[in-house]
């Protein structure tokens, strides 16, 4: 039986570890963007301590000095036992999995094997912003299908989207960030088996950014979209990166359909030389020894989401916002703040918080913020205070 996150783990709240003190002493980008004078709740960094089971594999592999090439197919067994675990899913095939440098960069090599120049990808704005740059860069057109006005998938802007992005008979992919980033929406099984039928119907091919799956809060259930029926051509990224704090330890896994092994057979071999082997190992571990510490990290987001919604109500009631029901971003709406299309450029400078600006998000970010809830209760009730500050 899966342990939902609600169950006690035995472990402690990783969010309420270390100090600001200790935090400060960190060189990542969180921590150096800003002066020390602002507080920094923006950029997906978590103000964690990592995982004890990915210490130990680090440290093991620097006493062996095991940090040459990567080899094996430890990562992609380790996520196929945590998601049949987790998501009931026993569908992901290690034999249809390959090894990227990092979620985005596998988003692109998948992009190439299932488009060419000049050809469109589809994403759901607000999105997270590099969905926009890496396919720009990557010579493809981006074709926005937004969210609903109750920040859902959206059927009727996926289909238009879809009609013209094959215009002229050209190929096509549809880049689903499941869960969604900024708003924090998962996905249902309906939602994502619509998806896969429109994608069948005009032919066009989907990419999912899966990284924050393994994020979901409470008990929603987390649909893993190579799941769903009709999705068998489909392409699906996954990473213990976001989950377990391990931006810093490159790798992911892109994971192929039943329909799409062929294109994943395609991908050039150089690709697997980018992932870092000792990010391999630190990955590996956290998803097979470190679901304890999970657990125990949802269960504090989980206590920081609730908290958020009633600071919010207590100092700045007009901010319109839904709880996350997973990742540890919030997506608030300012508008009604009166403080034009960035106010998160106002809360810096008035008040000293940074927050993750709306407006690159796309269509739908301007006049919003996202805030990172992965921070200690501490942190999180003087960044309200300090955004209450700012908007008077």
């Amino acid at each position: 039986m899966t342990r939902t996150p609600r169950e006690s783990s035995g472990e402690p709240n990783p969010l309420e570890i270390l100090t600001l003190d200790r935090l400060r002493l960190r060189t990542s980008t969180k921590w150096r963007a800003y002066p020390e004078d602002v507080l920094p709740v923006w950029v997906a960094e978590m103000d964690v301590p990592p995982a004890e089971a990915v210490v130990r594999a680090v440290t093991r592999a620097m006493e062996l000095g095991d940090t040459g090439y990567p080899a094996g197919t430890g990562y992609a067994e380790a996520l196929a036992a945590f998601a049949a675990k987790r998501w009931d899913w026993d569908g992901l095939a290690v034999e249809r999995t390959a090894i990227v440098p990092d979620v985005m960069l596998g988003v692109v090599e998948m992009l190439k094997l299932v488009t060419g120049p000049g050809d469109a990808v589809v994403v759901n704005p607000p999105v997270y912003p590099p969905f926009f740059h890496f396919v720009s860069h990557l010579d493809r057109r981006v074709v926005e299908a937004p969210l609903g006005p109750d920040g859902r998938l959206d059927p009727d802007a996926l289909r238009e989207s879809f009609r013209r992005a094959v215009g002229a008979g050209r190929r096509a992919a549809y880049l689903l960030c499941s869960p969604h980033n900024p708003t924090g929406t998962v996905h249902t099984k309906d939602e994502l088996s619509a998806v896969a039928q429109l994608a069948e119907r005009y032919g066009v091919r989907v990419v999912a950014d899966e990284i924050h799956a393994p994020l979901v809060l409470g008990d929603t259930p987390f649909v893993p979209y190579l799941s769903v029926p009709g999705a068998e051509r489909g392409l699906s990224l996954m990473s213990a990166s976001k989950a377990w704090h391990l931006a810093g330890l490159k790798a992911a896994l892109a994971i192929a359909g039943p329909g799409a092994a062929g294109d994943l057979a395609r991908m050039p071999e150089e690709v697997g030389h980018g992932p870092s082997h000792v990010g391999i190992l630190a990955h590996t571990a956290a998803l097979r020894d470190g679901t304890a510490w999970l657990d125990a990290l949802l269960t504090g987001l989980d206590h920081n989401r609730r908290l958020l919604a009633g600071l919010l109500a207590e100092h700045l009631p007009q901010v319109r916002h839904r709880p996350p029901e997973a990742t540890y971003l919030a997506w608030l709406d300012c508008r009604a703040l009166g403080l034009g299309d960035d106010p998160a450029e106002v809360f810096l400078r008035r008040g000293r918080v940074a927050l993750t600006s709306g407006v690159p998000f796309g269509t739908g970010g301007a006049g919003h913020a996202r805030f990172n809830l992965a921070a200690s209760a501490q942190v999180i009730t003087e960044a309200v205070r300090r955004m209450a500050t700012a908007a008077r």
